[in-house]
């Protein structure tokens, strides 16, 4: 077991906890999401066995690589962008989706969770600063999307994610996630959803989220360590640090 990790996850928590106690919150209303994407088994096992249970992947055939190879008693979440033709593998794979960006696509989500015989929860990135470089559905969206989830019987749409501009001022982030929170509690009592996850905030800015509602916080870099420098290209600005 990598003492560093160890550590590492008892300060995330330490901090986790006193944003929690700030917002007025249980300590447990708020649960890391480790983004692992890059990293290999080795070190998602030494992370399992410090007590995470909850892992974030964004590419697809990287975790299809890594998957098989790590702890069972894992729940695997997609945090990157989700291509319709890459729908049936993260069926097979992942337990929660967190970037469901389209009506089709959560369609195609439900169709091939039918066909593997599962039910999955998802959840709606919605594009809440309107930055035409992000995924994710712009807010007026959501209300027609909810109804439209009414007639699939293989999704729980169980919550909504977004990210905000990345700003060195966390401050700067405050807003788009009050607004996130502001946005679901009008939703839920419009659509019947509950939407009690909100997946927001990263390893620069998860305590503003977690004082503004966040119940799933990303969390990489703080944990894992530095990752090499990412690209720049399709999709790969919806990497979680």
């Amino acid at each position: 077991m990598t003492a560093g990790i160890q550590e590492r996850l008892l300060r995330i928590q330490e901090r986790m906890a006193a944003a929690c106690a700030r917002a007025g919150r249980s300590a447990d209303s708020a649960r890391l999401l480790a983004v692992s994407k890059t990293h290999p088994p080795e070190t998602i096992r030494e992370a399992f066995e410090c007590g995470v249970r909850a892992f974030g992947e964004s590419r697809v055939q990287e975790a299809r690589a890594k998957i098989p190879n790590c702890p069972s008693g894992i729940s695997w979440h997609l945090v990157g962008h989700l291509q319709r033709n890459k729908v049936k593998p993260v069926v097979e794979m992942f337990d929660v989706i967190h970037s469901v960006d389209s009506l089709r696509l959560l369609e195609t989500v439900d169709r091939a969770s039918a066909e593997a015989g599962r039910r999955l929860d998802v959840l709606l990135e919605v594009n809440v600063s309107g930055e035409s470089a992000k995924f994710g559905l712009s807010p007026d969206a959501i209300p027609d999307l909810l109804e439209g989830a009414n007639s699939l019987m293989n999704v729980n749409v169980v919550g909504l994610m977004t990210m905000p501009p990345f700003a060195e001022d966390v401050e700067k982030a405050r807003p788009h996630f009050r607004r996130l929170r502001e946005l679901r509690d009008a939703w839920r009592g419009k659509t019947g959803f509950a939407l009690d996850e909100l997946s927001m905030g990263m390893t620069h800015d998860f305590e503003v989220a977690i004082e503004e509602g966040a119940t799933w916080v990303r969390i990489g870099t703080a944990l894992f360590g530095e990752r090499a420098k990412k690209e720049v290209g399709n999709g790969e600005i919806h990497e979680e640090n």
